[in-house]
C-alpha cells in the first residue's frame, strides 16, 4: 500500500485517535502555560534539573512547547508537529537521565507521552498509518 492508496480510517479507530490526540494536548498545553508567566514554583523546579531559575528560560520552553503542540493539533502540520514534540520530549528524557531520575516514573514519561502522540496520530491519520505498516 502506498501512501497515496490509503485505507479509510473506522469510526472507532478515528475516535481513539483523537481521544489519545487529546489528551496529548491538553497536557501540553498546561505544561506551556504554566511556563509562560514568572511563576516561582516553576523557575525553583528548574535548578534541580540543571536549568537556570530564569522566568525567559522556562518561558522559551513553553513557547516551544505550545507552537509544537498547536502544529500537532492542526491536522495539516500533525506530523510536523509530532516530529517536534518528539525532539521536546527526547530533551526532556535526557534531562532526567542526566540528573539520575527514577527510570519508569519520570525518565521514561516523555517515552509514554510519544507512544500516546504517535499512536493517536496513527489511528486518525490515514496516511501515516500507510506510512508505518503494521501487519499485512
Amino acid at each position: 500500500m502506498t501512501i497515496s492508496h490509503t485505507v479509510p480510517v473506522s469510526s472507532g479507530a478515528l475516535w481513539t485517535g483523537r481521544v489519545l490526540s487529546g489528551i496529548i494536548v491538553l497536557f501540553m498545553i498546561f505544561d506551556g502555560a504554566i511556563k509562560l508567566p514568572p511563576l516561582d514554583i516553576v523557575t525553583q523546579t528548574m535548578v534541580p534539573l540543571g536549568w537556570p531559575a530564569d522566568p525567559n528560560v522556562a518561558r522559551m520552553l513553553g513557547v516551544i512547547g505550545l507552537v509544537s503542540t498547536a502544529l500537532y493539533a492542526w491536522p495539516r502540520t500533525s506530523v510536523l508537529g509530532a516530529i517536534l514534540l518528539t525532539a521536546y520530549m527526547g530533551g526532556a528524557i535526557a534531562t532526567k537521565v542526566r540528573i539520575d531520575s527514577p527510570l519508569f516514573s519520570h525518565t521514561l514519561f516523555g517515552v509514554y507521552l510519544g507512544i500516546i502522540l504517535w499512536g493517536g496520530l496513527y489511528l486518525r491519520d490515514p496516511k501515516v498509518r500507510a506510512l508505518i505498516p503494521f501487519g499485512r
